[in-house]
């Protein structure tokens, strides 16, 4: 009986040392996997490198209180007038587009990112996008206004044609009528166009 308590122990002994060196192969395993996945995305982090460019502190919460100031609040710096010549547009249209695609496009509601900052206002994202149509302004230009970056300027160019096109062409971007370009012949007729 002793014999085969100190078998069973042995052979108890072997078991455990066979599941403990499984577990530490499986272990080893796992912090490879882990390593490999690490040097895979490597590659694809952007921040934080030797070499890469800082990114450019553009103050744009200043600039978009300062925007607000200027043209969006009850006692504007700007009067109306102001607004007409430098929007194209009255203050009242340019709030119902902002509402409306505002309700149709979450891109352009003011968010917190990842680590907890505000982004950018919707009036300084549609102010950027209507300068560059109104205007044929630069994406550079636009920055000194509004200081948002190339790429968040061109997607807010986008979202907003986007936008715009799927709200309001079935009331405001119809095909002219036979009426409609008859009326239009005539008036380019009387200016001297063939």
């Amino acid at each position: 009986m002793l014999g085969e308590a100190r078998e069973r122990k042995k052979g108890e002994k072997r078991r455990a040392d066979e599941i403990n060196e499984l577990q530490r192969q499986v272990d080893e395993q796992v912090l490879i996997a882990v390593a490999m996945e690490d040097e895979e995305n490597q590659g694809r982090r952007r921040s934080s490198q030797v070499g890469r460019r800082r990114n450019v502190d553009r103050h744009r919460h200043s600039r978009g209180k300062n925007l607000l100031e200027d043209y969006f609040i009850p006692t504007t710096l700007y009067s109306d007038v102001d607004f007409r010549s430098r929007f194209r547009m009255q203050p009242h249209l340019f709030n119902k587009v902002m509402h409306d695609i505002c309700n149709y496009d979450a891109y352009f509601v003011q968010n917190c990112d990842a680590t907890g900052v505000l982004g950018l206002l919707p009036e300084q994202k549609l102010t950027a996008v209507i300068r560059m149509l109104a205007y044929g302004a630069s994406v550079d230009q636009v920055d000194e206004v509004a200081r948002m970056g190339k790429s968040t300027t061109l997607e807010a160019l986008v979202r907003f044609c986007d936008a715009v096109e799927n709200l309001y062409t079935r009331d405001y971007l119809r095909r002219p009528t036979p009426r409609d370009l008859q009326r239009l012949l005539q008036k380019a007729e009387a200016r001297g166009f063939p």
